[in-house]
């Protein structure tokens, strides 16, 4: 009894640290800023209720923030996951050149964003190399990132830059699929659209569950992109949440940005726990 007294005091002692800066870093903070979306005054020194919350959803700049950041999730996210499927599919084949094809849908992971983004202001710019083709070409030159074009740019940004991660987790799925599973189906006769039917898609729900999560909540993470893009001056088409945000904490409206950051958390847990209860009500494959 005293042994597991002491181990249990050991991992305590061990786990504290993390604990601790867990608190100070991400619950004091968060607890605060609860605080701060009823408060008025540098310093939250006024107590105004649910007034800010009704500022905040009323102001035009956050129902388009609003607006775009739900679209650009809904877009992306199905994308994401259609191409991040069937590229995983392809390379989880044996052919000549996959070990190269592999590693560079990897590279835009371990590729430095800003580095990234540079080269998209190179190809999109007013005088980038797109519009240098297009004029040679005899047509007119388009300032694709201060127009609508600017949301396509992002969302393509933001799958070339985040798709590898997904292929990542997808493949590793695949080859944990017992290849006796697929040996059996084939000589009872079922072909490669049955076996991914049948076999594939259903073993794979928990993956499939596990990346579309991963998946929208990096979504709402595209700011670097969309920031780096256009930077503090974007599009109204890439005009985020976090945009918003950013813009708040530079007039130092703590109140506004408190309400935004706390919505968007709203959001997300709503989401995400909703996701886990449609996973629980279907229940996972067990092998």
């Amino acid at each position: 009894m005293k042994l597991k007294n002491r181990d249990t005091l050991t991992g305590i002692g061990y786990a504290s640290p993390f604990f601790f800066g867990f608190i100070v870093f991400f619950i004091a903070p968060f607890i605060v800023s609860v605080v701060y979306t009823f408060t008025f005054g540098t310093g939250g020194t006024h107590f105004v209720g649910f007034d800010n919350y009704i500022s905040v959803m009323s102001s035009n700049a956050f129902k388009l923030a609003a607006f775009n950041t739900m679209r650009f999730i809904a877009i992306c996210v199905p994308l994401i996951m259609a191409i991040s499927l069937v590229l995983a599919l392809l390379l989880k084949g044996s052919f000549g050149g996959s070990s190269f094809f592999r590693s560079a849908f990897i590279f835009p992971l371990v590729v430095p964003i800003a580095s990234t983004v540079m080269v998209f202001q190179i190809i999109f710019a007013e005088t980038g190399i797109l519009n240098t083709i297009y004029t040679k070409i005899g047509f007119p030159v388009h300032n694709w990132l201060q127009s609508d074009y600017a949301f396509g740019v992002l969302v393509f940004l933001y799958i070339w830059k985040n798709c590898g991660y997904n292929i990542v987790l997808l493949l590793a799925g695949l080859n944990a699929i017992p290849h006796d599973f697929y040996e059996a189906a084939q000589l009872e006769g079922a072909n490669r659209w049955q076996c991914l039917r049948y076999i594939t898609v259903p073993i794979m729900a928990p993956t499939f569950f596990f990346v579309f999560v991963v998946s929208i909540i990096n979504s709402f993470k595209s700011f670097r992109e969309a920031f780096l893009l256009s930077s503090n001056r974007p599009h109204k088409s890439i005009y985020m949440l976090q945009h918003f945000m950013n813009n708040n904490f530079t007039n130092f409206n703590y109140q506004r940005l408190s309400v935004a950051a706390f919505l968007v958390f709203i959001v997300i847990f709503i989401l995400v726990l909703i996701l886990f209860s449609l996973r629980k009500k279907a229940g996972d494959v067990q092998l």
